[in-house]
């Protein structure tokens, strides 16, 4: 009996130290995880995926096994005729269940204009996202990713976004799926004009997704490289942040410490950190001074590094 209580003294001490011990390597192991979640936008393999090298259906496995990141975000340029093909989206859905991977988004281009002028177009722009709607719907995506460009002035293009963004996302809404909006070039990327429109659109499900980078306004006419007029990054991102279901991580070039020379990341941390952001950003790596793989690793450490 002595010998059985010495033990459990001793046994009853050592958990005892232990557990002073466990909740101070917890708080050191969760402080130093970013804040939000990370997810790979597809763009950042654009590359590899316009040469053939990967295809849409290697995109899940490659993010999760290559990269270590269970979310992503497609691009339905790389799936442009499969968004109503059942057996291919399954295959799809067998992939990210196979390898542990959450599907967030899908970026959504080529099918029209939310903020054309003309009825006719913009009602037609209206319907062909529907069916995106649907295929994010069944993919368990929470939300697709919309352009609400127009040709006419600030003011007319605001007023015909507002229409089209509008019956989208009541639509949208049945289904429990977010239409958001990037900055994405023209009148969208100036934040002070989209977060207005946000807010007469005024839906719950119709938000914005903050891009880094996407800033430039007006382009040069003889070479579109180059940016004549842009919106200050961290002035549009703090605006765009009101509404934000998402941010997109933009990086281009790296310095030697790892830092992305054309944005701040710090500082943009500390703007998601004073919206309260605690959702998803989406590594959407654009250089060419580093392949596309080595690219989004160093966003990632970057992020990781900066987020915490």
């Amino acid at each position: 009996m002595f010998t059985n209580r010495r033990s459990f003294l001793k046994q009853a001490a050592a958990f005892t130290a232990g557990a002073t011990l466990l909740p101070d390597a917890f708080a050191e192991s969760a402080a130093k995880k970013p804040f939000f979640d990370i997810s790979l936008a597809e763009w950042s393999l654009h590359k590899a995926l316009f040469a053939k090298k990967i295809t849409n259906l290697d995109f899940p496995a490659l993010a999760k096994n290559e990269f270590g990141i269970s979310i992503v975000e497609y691009v339905n340029q790389f799936f442009k005729d499969k968004a109503q093909d059942k057996a291919y989206l399954d295959e799809l859905l067998m992939r990210c269940k196979d390898n542990g991977v959450k599907n967030h988004l899908i970026m959504i281009d080529g099918e029209g204009g939310l903020g054309e002028l003309d009825d006719t177009k913009r009602n037609q722009a209206v319907e062909n996202h529907k069916k995106w709607v649907d295929c994010a719907k069944y993919l368990g995506c929470k939300t697709i990713r919309v352009n609400a460009y127009g040709n006419g002035t600030a003011e007319e293009v605001a007023k015909a976004a507002i229409d089209g963004l509008g019956r989208l996302g009541e639509f949208a809404q049945k289904t429990g799926i977010n239409v958001i909006v990037e900055n994405h070039g023209g009148y969208s990327s100036n934040g002070r004009w989209l977060t207005d429109v946000m807010k007469q659109v005024g839906k719950k499900n119709v938000g914005t997704l903050p891009d880094f980078g996407n800033f430039c306004i007006r382009r040069n006419k003889d070479n579109g490289r180059i940016c004549d007029e842009s919106y200050d990054r961290y002035q549009g991102t703090q605006e765009l942040m009101v509404y934000a279901k998402g941010v997109s991580a933009k990086a281009y070039d790296f310095d030697e410490q790892g830092n992305c020379i054309e944005t701040d990341y710090a500082r943009m941390m500390k703007i998601l950190k004073e919206a309260r952001f605690r959702g998803i950003v989406g590594i959407e790596y654009e250089g060419s001074k580093v392949d596309e793989y080595e690219g989004i690793k160093k966003t990632k450490a970057l992020l990781e590094r900066v987020g915490v």
